[in-house]
């Protein structure tokens, strides 16, 4: 019953913790107009140029400047990215309409190529004013305004793409004309593409497209267009007009024929497409761009699309997440059933993955305890019993919990995958002064008894089951971040799948984490494999101290690469000042006041001058010369690059709180012979540093079926991917590479 108390505290910590944990969006910012960023300045603007009224035209809309080389995204955004997406909030009685894309430009990314906006770019909405919209009344005289709110998200890209947000508000006069931006309203007008009188044709002849439109102006005639389709994942997008594909004008009549993608995921019955002149043929005042949505006739051949060579589970957990995807994006794609064998095969999976997370270091010192406290109880089987139960208990509700908030806060759009909470700065310091206290309680520098009041110790006294409850719960926030075999795959396809489905791979994964305890508890032959109550419990129960120490460093280091050296050293002066705090409380009489309220004035002092040094995020930090010609950081763009480029590429994706990854880079990923592999191969090597919230990173992990590190990736150009284990073998590398 010595740790009772330290696990009470357990909760309180976590939660504590938790509460500060970081929004999920990158971006936060106080509402307003204007949100910059180190990449875009987007700005809400508006054009009402006779009012806010019934049947006046009313514009709003998001302008984004560019840093020079980034950009953002079309409607279709290409070979990669995503379009920026607009949500409204507006008054009663107006509704806003669907953005009026400016005509994009095709930007080339190695051998593949997106549809977006460089420099400024202003995304128009026609917000439609009812009749029965009611103004709100200005106090006094004066016109009155009405609020709109906006909450956009965007990825910008360069080399690498970075998903931002903003929020913002913007108070819109009623009465009088809004024209403070009618020159870019203006613009974006004049780069809206015209409608065609006529519709054209679109042919599928074999693997390639058959277009013609007719009744094009004069200005455009004879003149080399662009061809930007609405439909994405259709045509090859980087093929080079007059080289890939081919074009014509017969008077006012174009023709084009062009490849369709090698990977197409699209057969539309109609092709709204988009056909724009050149830059340079571009006259002011006249249109420069034409839009068309025409049928389609022909047969499409059949779309493929490429696989992981995975488990089955994991195969069907791709296309249960694309699902989900389209769901939390607003599309209505239904989840498509799951067989029945498949989701056996994954119950399966999560109750040995939870079995062998048993085996993982960061659960040592849990487990240690928990055999010492079953050893304590030799010769009670109701006891032990009992404690298995509870023990039981509070793996598989914390489970449930933990995996419950992951998919409710996955459907509400947050990118967050399995241990989650570990990147959490606050998470991180809650959990080092948790392992601290431990430790010093193992080590003897105090006992809950002189250090917490009588009555907390007789309550505790009086309920034992919660130690073993609160022992459970302890055990599952220290092993969630932990992916052991067979639960990775699990994890991923629970992701995708009804929550009562996935929260029942949640509750085989506890289960099999609490399997060997609760066996202990209920099978005697079991329970008298434990050495008799004796001496040496005290010994282990000092020697225990350690590999809560040992957790603490692990923590302070995981801190340092997510808030710095800064703030791993904050995290060690304020757990030097709260083990003072404790020792000082063990004392008696006056000594015990004096000195333990001039430790937590001090304390308090310092934790207010420096403290804020732990919560903050710093940029992850160089690698070494020596690695970084090795290893470069991750980010699809530069995926797509290589790829794209003809190089094979090898994906570590890991985390520096994930101890299984670390034991792959020393144990496997280090080894001279798998390296001297890699070069003579000439694999890329990318690193994916999962260690603070990356939503690129989790979306590249869903796409591949997982949700949680370390996961390793060969991805071999015109193949599909290469999924490796988690524990990773020197010769399943070297396997994977020998067959390139």
């Amino acid at each position: 019953m010595i740790f009772s108390r330290i696990f009470h505290l357990a909760t309180f910590l976590v939660a504590t913790a938790a509460a500060c944990m970081p929004a999920a969006a990158q971006l936060s910012s106080k509402p307003g107009a204007v949100v910059t960023t180190p990449h875009v300045r987007a700005e809400l603007v508006a054009h009402a140029p006779e009012g806010v009224m019934p049947g006046a035209p009313v514009w709003v809309g998001l302008q984004i400047a560019h840093q020079p080389e980034w950009h953002t995204y079309w409607k279709n955004a290409g070979d990669s990215g995503l379009p920026t997406e607009l949500n409204w909030t507006l008054p009663p009685g107006v509704a806003a309409g669907e953005i009026a894309w400016p005509v994009p430009k095709k930007i080339p990314v190695g051998t593949l190529a997106n549809y977006g906006y460089e420099g400024t770019v202003l995304l128009p909405v026609p917000l439609e004013v009812s009749s029965n919209f009611k103004p709100p009344l200005a106090l006094g005289a004066g016109a009155s305004s009405m609020d709109i709110r906006l909450k956009a998200t965007w990825l910008v890209c360069r080399k690498e793409c970075i998903p931002e947000e903003g929020e913002f508000t913007l108070a819109l006069p009623l009465q009088g004309s809004t024209a403070l931006h009618k020159a870019d309203f203006d613009a974006a007008q004049a780069a809206q593409p015209q409608p065609l009188a006529k519709a054209g044709a679109v042919e599928v002849d074999g693997n390639k497209l058959q277009v013609r439109l007719e009744g094009l102006p004069a200005a455009a005639q004879g003149k080399t267009l662009g061809f930007f389709p609405e439909t994405p994942e259709l045509i090859r997008t980087a093929a080079e007009s007059g080289k890939d594909w081919t074009q014509s004008w017969q008077g006012s009549t174009w023709t084009a024929t062009l490849p369709l993608a090698d990977q197409r995921s699209a057969s539309p019955t109609t092709l709204p497409l988009v056909v724009a002149l050149a830059e340079p043929d571009r006259q002011p005042g006249q249109p420069v761009a034409w839009r068309s949505e025409a049928p389609v006739s022909g047969t499409w051949p059949a779309a493929a699309a490429p696989r992981a060579e995975v488990s089955p589970a994991l195969q069907a957990a791709l296309a249960a997440n694309a699902a989900a995807n389209s769901a939390a994006s607003g599309s209505p794609t239904a989840l498509p059933p799951q067989p029945a064998g498949t989701f056996a095969v994954a119950l399966l999976g999560a109750l040995l993955g939870g079995l062998l997370l048993n085996l993982m270091p960061c659960v040592f010192p849990i487990l240690a305890i928990k055999v010492l406290g079953f050893a304590r109880q030799a010769g009670n089987r109701s006891a032990h019993r009992t404690a298995g139960l509870a023990y039981t208990a509070g793996v598989m509700l914390s489970f449930l919990a933990l995996g419950g908030a992951m998919l409710a806060l996955r459907a509400a759009g947050a990118q967050l995958g399995w241990g989650f909470q570990l990147q959490s700065p606050a998470v991180v310091a809650a959990l080092a002064a948790l392992f601290t206290l431990m430790g010093l309680n193992l080590v003897g520098v105090f006992e809950f008894g002189r250090a917490a009041p009588s009555s907390l110790c007789s309550a505790q006294a009086r309920h034992p089951i919660a130690n073993d409850f609160l022992s459970g719960v302890l055990a599952v926030v220290i092993a969630s971040p932990c992916t052991a075999p067979f639960m990775g795959a699990s994890l991923g396809f629970a992701i995708g799948l009804p929550a009562t489905q996935a929260l029942l791979l949640f509750a085989a994964l506890g289960l099999g984490l609490a399997l060997p305890y609760l066996v202990a508890g209920f099978v005697p032959a079991v329970a008298r494999l434990l050495p008799k109550p004796g001496p040496w419990m005290g010994t282990l129960r000092r020697l225990l101290a350690f590999p809560m120490f040992a957790t603490v460093a692990w923590l302070v280091w995981v801190l340092g690469q997510q808030s710095g050296i800064d703030g791993a050293g904050t995290l060690l002066a304020l757990l030097v000042c709260m083990a003072a705090i404790v020792w000082a409380l063990t004392l008696r009489g006056r000594t015990r006041l004096v000195i333990a309220t001039v430790l937590v004035a001090f304390t308090a002092v310092l934790t207010a001058a420096i403290g804020r040094n732990v919560l903050q995020t710093v940029e992850p930090a160089k690698l070494a010369s020596n690695t970084s010609q090795r290893w470069q950081p991750w980010s699809a763009a530069r995926v797509t690059e290589l790829t794209g480029a003809g190089q094979p590429v090898f994906i570590d994706f890991t985390a520096a709180w994930c101890v299984t990854c670390q034991y792959n880079k020393k144990a496997t990923l280090a080894d001279a012979d798998v390296l001297a592999d890699f070069d003579s191969k000439k694999v890329a090597m990318l690193r994916a540093d999962w260690t603070r919230r990356d939503p690129a990173i989790t979306a590249a992990l869903t796409s591949l079926g997982r949700s949680g590190v370390p996961l390793y990736v060969l991805q071999v150009p015109g193949k599909p991917p290469i999924v490796l284990t988690e524990i990773l073998g020197k010769n399943e590398v070297r396997a994977a590479l020998a067959s390139l």
